[in-house]
């Protein structure tokens, strides 16, 4: 008689998370616009992706072309929006390949029929901002710029966080009390005015943001890593380790450490919540990306400030809810999938 070979504990973890159905829908679906947004180029430019132009064939996407090139007088970039230029492309054979959306983050609409901020027309799918670039362009370009943001701040946070708290719990004693004391005192400091004095003294960049963040962004999640590591360091399979004479190392890293992750995985869709959240409010404050940069929170300021415009507010609002909810509902389903407590069927 063949015994029925059990899953391993990560597989029925993954059964566990597959049977919440909303949080594994909301896996896939924040999955497919995260991929859709790192190719936000091929869905929104005001470039062509391709042009035939004259029996020769261009890629205004990689390279930069003189207006010149396709018939006009001056021998600056070439303003593929301008209606000559399009004619251009049309005649004789000529033909170009444009993105789904004709408009880059930076591109101003010259040509809408109504002062900026415009509503939602044909052109500008959900209308501009008061600078007259295209909102929808906006959005698609700060969504990636917010999660690739959340993301670098997430993975430095948890790194060092894991790293802390793994040495505070495994050695406990004298260097967990100095941890303690040191963790107490860097808590203390005023994040918000750190940030408004670098502000003024450094130029803004996502860099110098994240790295300011990243300073803070560590104490929360090395308190649950401490506390499993000051659990896991006493059970049987970690003293018979050391028994045999494994480096302290090695042992973090081959058994305390993969039975320690359970509340840094749980957490992980809960902290990036809370990066999009910090940015975004940096944003709105004007202490954020460098002006120009594509934000959702910079937009949700132009919604502030120009309140008859409601398409700005009401489509960041959606676009931040959407994603919040999205992320949410997974930390939702990973907590049950890992919860020790929760029978399999």
């Amino acid at each position: 008689m063949t015994g029925v070979v059990s899953p391993s504990p990560s597989r029925r973890a993954w059964l566990r998370f597959k049977r919440n159905k909303l949080g594994y829908w909301s896996l896939l679906i924040f999955c497919v616009l995260v991929v859709a947004s790192l190719f936000a180029e091929v869905l929104s430019n005001d470039r062509p992706l391709v042009v035939r132009y004259e029996g020769q064939t261009y890629l205004p996407l990689f390279n930069d072309y003189p207006e010149t090139v396709f018939g006009g007088d001056f021998e600056s970039n070439t303003d593929y929006l301008d209606p000559f230029i399009r004619e251009r492309l049309t005649l004789d054979g000529n033909w170009a390949v444009y993105a789904p959306n004709p408009y880059g983050p930076k591109t101003l609409n010259y040509f809408a029929k109504e002062p900026n901020p415009s509503a939602p027309t044909a052109e500008n799918w959900l209308g501009t901002d008061d600078r007259g670039r295209d909102l929808l362009a906006q959005l698609i370009y700060g969504f990636r710029v917010s999660v690739l943001f959340a993301l670098a701040l997430t993975f430095i946070g948890v790194l060092l966080g894991v790293v802390a708290g793994a040495i505070q719990g495994f050695f406990g004693g004298k260097t967990d009390l100095a941890f303690q004391r040191f963790i107490e005192v860097w808590g203390a400091m005023p994040e918000l005015y750190l940030l408004i004095i670098f502000s003024a003294v450094f130029a803004p960049s996502l860099g110098l943001l994240l790295v300011l963040l990243s300073l803070f962004g560590w104490m929360g999640l090395s308190d649950y890593v401490r506390a499993e590591f000051l659990r896991n360091r006493q059970l049987d399979y970690v003293r018979a380790a050391m028994a045999m004479g494994l480096s302290n190392g090695q042992i973090i890293w081959r058994h305390v450490l993969p039975n320690s992750l359970t509340p840094v995985v749980t957490f992980l869709p809960f902290r990036m919540s809370a990066a999009i959240l910090a940015l975004t409010s940096l944003d709105f404050l004007g202490l954020g990306v460098p002006p120009g940069t594509p934000s959702l929170g910079e937009l949700l300021s132009q919604g502030k400030n120009n309140i008859d415009a409601w398409w700005i507010s009401m489509s960041t609002f959606a676009v931040l809810v959407i994603t919040l909810l999205l992320l949410t509902f997974m930390g939702d389903a990973l907590r049950d999938a890992l919860d020790p407590r929760k029978a399999d069927r």
